[in-house]
């Protein structure tokens, strides 16, 4: 189990959390509202490549300030390339 702060999971029990399964959850949240620290935890429990994975090409959705803040703690990371940017609702779609 990763040493979060349980304030960051409010709406779920923390102790009965299955943190493998529910990794995306656990990584999306943290890059929304954690800080460096808890960063630095879920790329120690999950491993570097899993972390920028999940953020990159498996998670759906991520507000706008949560995509910047993942290229801030993640350099590699281009929003271009992130599927939850390439995946919004407000981008301009051509109807033809």
């Amino acid at each position: 189990m990763p040493k979060l702060d349980p304030v960051l999971f409010w709406d779920v029990d923390i102790d009965a959390m299955d943190f493998d399964k529910a990794y995306k959850a656990v990584i999306a949240r943290v890059v929304e509202r954690g800080d460096q620290q808890e960063i630095d935890e879920i790329v120690r429990f999950y491993g570097f490549e899993k972390v920028v994975t999940a953020i990159r090409d498996e998670i759906y959705f991520l507000p706008n300030y949560a995509i910047d803040r993942a290229i801030r703690f993640f350099p590699e990371l281009k929003k271009e390339e992130m599927y939850c940017y390439l995946n919004r609702k407000d981008k301009p779609y051509h109807w033809i």
